[in-house]
C-alpha cells in the first residue's frame, strides 16, 4: 500500500470502530524492511531479511481502553477483528483518565523537512552488504596470535507509519538506519577478554565503513591483564559510548509513569537543582538528519525542543497524554527525541591528560539502581590513569552512591558525542566517585 491509501484504510477502520461503539479511536498503520548478516571468522553465520506491516487500533469504550493489533489488513478480516476487539474491551475495568490528547496540541502539518529517510537502502544488494560486513571482519582477522574469534555484521532498516484518530489528527513518518560493528575476543592467561566497536548512521552513503574491526580489536587487546585497585574516591571518567548507560535511570525518572508509580528518584523535582551547572540536555526532536529527529510523537503531539535539564536545574519531564490527566500535568511527549548535551572544550583524551590519578570507565557490566531512590551500584570496566598516562586496565570493580548526588559532582562534559546515535551525549568527568576495589 501506498501511504494514500494508508490513510483511506485507517480512516475506514476509525469509522467502522465508532460505528461498532466505540467513542474515540486511533489508529496506526506501520510497515518496514529490514535485514541484517553477520559474518563469524569469514564465515556467514546469519542473513536474515523480513517485510512487516500492521495494524494498531486503539479503542476507547465507555471509558474502558484496550490496544490492539494485527498483521491482517483485509478490510472484512480487520472490520471483525475490531468487533471482537471492541466486545472484549466492555469487559475491562472503565479508566477515567483514558482519551485521546487534545486536539489543540496535536502537529497540525508543515513544519521543515527533517530528512529521515533513506529509501535507497532498499536498492543495495545482499552481496554489498556482505562485502562491506567481510571488510571490517579482515580488519582485525588473524591480525594477533591471541585471538579466539571475530564476528561482524551489517544491518539496516527502513519503516514508515500512518497515524489518523478520531478527534482529527493525520499524520506520516519514514525513518532508516544502518549499523555496522565488529566485536573480538582474544584469550590470554588471565581470562578471554572481549570487545567491540559499531558505527551507525541514517544513510547508507553517510555510514562509516573502515577502521571498525581495527578499533574492536584495539579495544579488546587494551583490556588484557586487568587489574583491581584500591578502594576509595576517586575522579571518574565515562567514555561517551558507556555514559548512555549511566544516564539511562536518569530518562526512565523523568516518565510520567515513573512518577505516577513513585518509582522515580526525581518527584517533586522540577524547577530544582538535579545536576551541577555543567549540565544542559535539551529534548531536540527538530534536528535535520537526527537519529531520532520527529514532527510528531506517537499520540500526535506536536514536536517541540525543549529544556529537560538547564544548568543542573530540572525543567521538564516526559509526560503523555493519560499520566498527564493522572498527575494533574500538562502533557509534552510520552517519550524523548534526540538528547543533547551541552558540550565542553575536550574530548576524552584531553580529559585523560588532565587526571592526576583517576579510573576512566569504559564499560559497565551488570548492577543496577533503585528508581525510588535512586541508589546505584554497577561492575565497572576500564583503566586506571595517573599523572595524565594510562597505567594499566581495571576490572571487577564497583562504583556505587546515588542519582540524586552523581550529577551533581560533574564537573566536565566533553566535546565527543557519537554521530548517529539519539542520544547526544559526549564523555563525562565526575569528581570523589566512590569505588570498590580491594
Amino acid at each position: 500500500m501506498n501511504t494514500k491509501e494508508k490513510y483511506a484504510l485507517a480512516e475506514e477502520v476509525i469509522n467502522h470502530a465508532l460505528n461498532s461503539g466505540a467513542q474515540q479511536a486511533s489508529a496506526a498503520i506501520d510497515e518496514s524492511v529490514s535485514s541484517e548478516i553477520e559474518i563469524r571468522d569469514q564465515k556467514i553465520d546469519k542473513l536474515t531479511q523480513s517485510n512487516r506491516n500492521g495494524l494498531t487500533i486503539n479503542l476507547y469504550v465507555d471509558n474502558k481502553y484496550s490496544s490492539n493489533s494485527t498483521s491482517r489488513l483485509k478490510k472484512d478480516e480487520l472490520f471483525r477483528f475490531i468487533d471482537e476487539a471492541i466486545a472484549a474491551t466492555r469487559y475491562l475495568a472503565e479508566d477515567q483518565y483514558r482519551s485521546l490528547p487534545d486536539q489543540k496540541l496535536y502537529y497540525k502539518g508543515g513544519g521543515i523537512d527533517l530528512n529521515t529517510c533513506d529509501l535507497n537502502i532498499a536498492s543495495i544488494d545482499t552481496k554489498t552488504k556482505i562485502e562491506i560486513a567481510t571488510q571490517v571482519l579482515n580488519e582485525a582477522y588473524r591480525k594477533d596470535e591471541r585471538i579466539i574469534t571475530v564476528s561482524s555484521g551489517y544491518a539496516d532498516s527502513i519503516g514508515n507509519r500512518v497515524l489518523v484518530t478520531s478527534n482529527g489528527f493525520k499524520g506520516d513518518t519514514a525513518s532508516s538506519n544502518t549499523t555496522l560493528y565488529a566485536s573480538v575476543s582474544v584469550r590470554t592467561d588471565k581470562g578471554r577478554p572481549s570487545d567491540y566497536w559499531a558505527e551507525s548512521a541514517l544513510f547508507f552513503d553517510k555510514l562509516k565503513k573502515t577502521d571498525i574491526g581495527k578499533k574492536a580489536l584495539e579495544r579488546t587487546l587494551q583490556k588484557i591483564a586487568p587489574q583491581k585497585i584500591r578502594s576509595g574516591k576517586y575522579t571518574m571518567v565515562v567514555e561517551n559510548r558507556a555514559a548512555e548507560n549511566l544516564l539511562y535511570p536518569l530518562y526512565s525518572a523523568l516518565q510520567g509513569y515513573s512518577l505516577y508509580q513513585k518509582q522515580s528518584f526525581l518527584i517533586g523535582k522540577s524547577d530544582r537543582t538535579i545536576a551541577s551547572k555543567i549540565m544542559t540536555v535539551t529534548d531536540d526532536p527538530l534536528i535535520p538528519s537526527g537519529a531520532a529527529s520527529r514532527l510528531f510523537d506517537g499520540e500526535g503531539l506536536a514536536a517541540v525542543s525543549r529544556p529537560i535539564i538547564e544548568d543542573g536545574i530540572l525543567r521538564n519531564y516526559f509526560i503523555d497524554t493519560y499520566y498527564g490527566k493522572k498527575l494533574g500535568m500538562a502533557p509534552t511527549s510520552g517519550g524523548s527525541s534526540n538528547m543533547v548535551f551541552r558540550l565542553g572544550p575536550r574530548d576524552l583524551e584531553g580529559m585523560v591528560r588532565s587526571l592526576k590519578k583517576g579510573i576512566v570507565v569504559t564499560g559497565f557490566n551488570g548492577g543496577n539502581c533503585n528508581g525510588s531512590t535512586g541508589d546505584f551500584s554497577y561492575g565497572i570496566e576500564g583503566y586506571l590513569v595517573e599523572n595524565g598516562t594510562i597505567v594499566h586496565p581495571v576490572n571487577e570493580m564497583n562504583i556505587t552512591g546515588n542519582m540524586n548526588q552523581i550529577f551533581l559532582s560533574l564537573v566536565e562534559a566533553g566535546n565527543d558525542i557519537i554521530e548517529g546515535n539519539s542520544n547526544l551525549v559526549p564523555s563525562l568527568m565526575f569528581e570523589a566517585v566512590d569505588f570498590s576495589g580491594i
